[in-house]
């Protein structure tokens, strides 16, 4: 892209990063958004939650910059950067949920990339990137080539390479790469991970963008029906069919393939054991989940735009109330053509989505409280010999460190057994403990019983006696219907 005058002042205007670099609390909002959404890899978080985060976070400035610094509440804050002027922050609200959810846009994630580009680094690697650009040129040239002559003399060559390297290996002559060389290609694979990920956030925002023109179509459409179907299907095949849909059909069919996930959490973790590289970067041990997790949200977020285009387009062809539909059509097609305009000066507010109706004769009457009295006179002493050792042998299993080991037994997986759980994680307080396990709360996994088999869980208690319990068979299954069903096409 040139970067002529004109272009970087339209793109100054338009731009939602460049106005968060400007912005008068930008140091603020990036430091917030990076320890939220980057760094803990958060793609969707509560309104309550992130408010009670912010205003920590506001209070520790305050405490040590001064009470002035950001006088406003953290729901201000919030609020003005999810505004639409701005788009630094996503609010919506997720099905069967009325609380409002935050999410970071695609322009915060540019942003931050831009603001880490400036710091300075102890260490700059060249040489990966240049192997990088050698690789991607000779798939280019070789991925094109339609000359069977030409694919056997390139083959023929990597195969006399191979060879040499072979040979040179059975001598004993090994080429091992150096520290520096090791530290180039890990900052290369962090940075390329990193914006990998980041990337999820833009391709949700262009999907969001191409069902907002198609609804804006629809919204505007004045031909026959048989036609307005053409054109809605036509659009969401392109989306589909278009280079970006086909990438990440790819890249999601790639990292849902077992072998691939379990090559790459090897190769993870025999990098993380090297001592050349001194500095790890701790969001790499996670990063395969996280990449998972995006993917399925931008499947979901497809899902979800066309559950939304159907039961749109269903309305669209009711006739039950035609009046109420042309009403809406017109102030839909008059907002349409008030989108852009900022300076209107129209405002309303409403407090709730329905009004809150109550009857005078719904009122209960007044019940007079009753206040018992309580004597406290002619209190006598136990007994000295009571036995209280019952009340310091409760035992407290703890719900959330259960629910972390089931995590850490899913990993990548979509699912896995209350078995294979206690085999990775020994249950530490006995049947209380196994017992715990059966009714977890967590939104992230749900516990399936197969009552038409039965496993065996065996633990030694304190007092060294082996115990045997016996169970139906019990399995969490990762949320996410997306990746259920995409494995177990794969598994059957």
């Amino acid at each position: 892209m040139d970067l002529d005058y004109d272009r970087l002042v339209a793109l100054r205007k338009q731009s939602a990063a460049w106005r968060l670099l400007r912005a008068d609390h930008a140091a603020l909002m990036l430091s917030f958004f990076s320890k939220v959404f980057v760094e803990q890899g958060v793609r969707s978080i509560a309104g309550a939650e992130l408010v009670e985060r912010l205003d920590d976070e506001l209070f520790a400035l305050n405490e040590r910059l001064g009470w002035g610094a950001f006088p406003k509440s953290a729901k201000a804050y919030l609020g003005a950067w999810s505004a639409p002027e701005n788009g630094w922050l996503r609010k919506y609200y997720p099905p069967d949920s009325d609380e409002p959810h935050y999410d970071a846009t695609a322009a915060v994630e540019k942003a931050l990339a831009w603001v880490r580009s400036l710091e300075e680094r102890s260490f700059v690697g060249t040489e990966s990137r240049l192997n990088t650009i050698f690789d991607l040129l000779r798939q280019m040239t070789f991925g094109t080539q339609t000359d069977p002559e030409a694919r056997l003399a390139e083959l023929t060559r990597r195969r006399d390479a191979i060879d040499q390297e072979i040979a040179r290996a059975e001598a004993g002559e090994v080429d091992v790469l150096d520290s520096a060389a090791l530290r180039d290609r890990y900052q290369q694979v962090t940075t390329t991970a990193h914006g990998l990920l980041a990337d999820f956030r833009e391709v949700e925002a262009n999907l969001r963008d191409l069902d907002r023109d198609l609804r804006s179509k629809i919204a505007a459409w004045d031909g026959a029906k048989g036609e307005l179907l053409d054109e809605v299907l036509g659009s969401r095949e392109s989306i589909a069919e278009s280079d970006q849909g086909r990438t990440f059909q790819a890249f999601y069919d790639f990292l849902l393939a077992p072998s691939r996930q379990d090559e790459l959490k090897r190769l993870l973790a025999e990098v993380e054991r090297m001592d050349a590289i001194e500095e790890l970067d701790p969001r790499m041990r996670r990063m395969h989940r996280d990449w998972l997790e995006a993917a399925e949200r931008t499947q979901a977020t497809v899902r979800q735009l066309s559950d939304q285009l159907r039961r749109f387009l269903d309305d669209q062809v009711r006739s039950e109330d035609r009046r109420v539909l042309e009403l809406v059509r017109a102030i839909e097609a008059q907002a349409l053509a008030l989108r852009d305009v900022t300076d209107v000066g129209l405002t309303t507010e409403i407090d709730a989505a329905a009004p809150a109706i109550a009857l005078p004769m719904e009122r209960p009457l007044y019940a007079p409280v009753v206040k018992t009295s309580i004597d406290s006179t002619g209190i006598q002493p136990g007994d000295d010999e009571f036995t209280a050792d019952a009340l310091f042998e409760a035992v407290y299993v703890d719900p959330a460190r259960l629910t972390a080991a089931v995590h850490h037994a899913l990993g990548t997986r979509t699912q896995v057994s209350l078995a294979q759980t206690l085999r990775e994680h020994p249950l530490e307080q006995g049947l209380a403990e196994l017992i715990a396990y059966l009714a977890l709360p967590d939104d992230g996994f749900t516990t399936v019983f197969d009552d038409h088999r039965q496993e065996e869980i065996t633990w030694t208690g304190e007092d060294d006696v082996q115990r045997v319990a016996t169970l139906p068979v019990v399995t969490f299954v990762r949320v996410g219907r997306g990746i259920t069903w995409a494995t177990s096409q794969k598994e059957e």
